[in-house]
């Protein structure tokens, strides 16, 4: 296995990271960005009020997009064993 191989699998684990983690980041980034402004025109300052609803969030959205993050790996995972079980080519 050379060296562009191994580039060429960490690349793809790259992209599976991101396409696992940036929607469930993206989702906690705007319910975020939508309490803050309704913190700052309402002036309430509360932590928990932002904390608790993005945690409610994001595991909803985890529950949600399971299968699609559970499909996404599991197809990585089947092309890194066919690759590595065909010797790396």
């Amino acid at each position: 296995m050379g060296s562009n191989e191994v580039l060429e699998i960490v690349r793809e684990a790259i992209i599976v990271t991101l396409k696992m983690g940036a929607p469930v980041m993206l989702i906690g980034l705007t319910v975020g960005l939508v309490i803050s402004l309704v913190q700052a025109l309402t002036q309430i300052q509360e932590m928990t009020l932002a904390f608790i609803p993005k945690i409610l969030v994001i595991f909803v959205s985890l529950l949600l997009l399971g299968p699609f993050m559970l499909e996404t790996l599991t197809v990585f995972t089947k092309q890194l064993v066919a690759r590595i079980a065909s010797g790396g080519g």
